[in-house]
């Protein structure tokens, strides 16, 4: 996943709007993988695509792109300027990082969505213990990004965060019927969940009812269903992406403290010991297993963080040279 950094990265220059200084992610074969790995993690309750953006460098970068792509598609609805705007925004889009994003995405949402939710089913806590253990390493990230120690602010924020964290991921099940009017609001909520790292789009569905419909739908190309859900989950990104974006331009370091105490208050939704209906239980005989699997999780993940700032380094000395 080697990557060049490209000094003037300046974003936000069109229109006046806060600069996102960030690193331009140029290798598409790192791209692809980083893809992949969104595209699997969001097919499982519990895990956001928003935490491997953020623990493999791309979070800031990601938002920004997102940010550029709706806003030209803005454009070229309400103008003014419609053609002149719209090109104004696509040339600030990273689409070296962009374009073998989503096909990395694409190819293992489409191929993998089936298995990985059938091994999810068949082996529950055992999935549930890795999961845990990957967001639970993912965790020092944000805490790193947001620079410093933490003082009474931070803390307040960072509790908030856990409670929020908590509070949507104590959600009760429903099963509602996945009609048209169903579908859209969902489909625009869970993809809020896909930015929030530690937020899960699937765990969404999963609350209303709406999993295994949606991963049919998909396992089977059910192109009906899979176009109005994207439609709606393209509004709901739309949304989402402008709110984060002000924040990380803003509010960096807060905005990251933040999202710290919702990747921890998210856990909840992975303890591996759970009834059908998500009450959590206490550890079982088998808890030297899945501690062990757990920590597997967060030691991977350390390997990755660790493999990615090697990366960013290396890129960053070429530069200079």
């Amino acid at each position: 996943m080697t990557d060049a950094v490209d000094p003037d990265t300046a974003r936000g220059r069109a229109h006046g709007e806060p600069a996102l200084p960030l690193p331009q992610h140029r290798n598409p074969v790192g791209n692809l993988l980083r893809g992949l790995l969104i595209g699997v993690v969001e097919t499982v309750p519990g895990v956001s695509g928003g935490t491997v953006a953020l623990v493999t460098g791309i979070y800031d970068e990601l938002i920004d792109a997102a940010h550029h792509l709706t806003a030209a598609g803005r454009s070229l609805l309400s103008g003014p300027d419609r053609l002149a705007s719209a090109r104004t925004h696509l040339r600030e889009v990273t689409w070296v990082l962009v374009i073998p994003l989503l096909i990395g995405m694409a190819a293992a949402v489409l191929t993998l969505a089936g298995p990985v939710s059938r091994l999810v089913e068949s082996h529950p806590q055992t999935m549930r213990a890795l999961f845990l253990g990957l967001v639970a390493g993912s965790v020092l990230v944000p805490v790193r990004l947001s620079g410093g120690a933490w003082r009474a602010p931070e803390l307040l924020r960072f509790g908030i965060g856990v409670l929020a964290g908590l509070a949507v991921t104590s959600l009760p099940t429903a099963s509602l019927d996945p009609s048209p009017w169903i579908i859209a609001p969902a489909a625009a909520i869970a993809v809020c969940a896909l930015v929030l790292p530690g937020m899960s789009g699937s765990f969404i569905l999963l609350s209303l009812g709406l999993y295994q419909p949606t991963l049919q739908a998909v396992d089977e190309r059910d192109l009906g269903f899979i176009a109005w859900f994207g439609l709606w989950a393209f509004v709901g990104l739309v949304v989402i992406v402008t709110f984060m974006r002000r924040l990380l331009t803003r509010h960096h370091r807060a905005t990251m403290v933040v999202l710290s105490g919702l990747m921890i208050g998210a856990l909840r939704s992975l303890w591996p010991w759970q009834s059908a209906d998500g009450a959590l239980r206490t550890p079982a005989a088998d808890w030297p297993l899945l501690l062990a699997v757990a920590v597997a999780g967060v030691l991977a993940v350390q390997l990755l963080v660790l493999v990615e700032a090697r990366a960013v380094a290396r890129a960053g000395t070429r530069a200079e040279a």
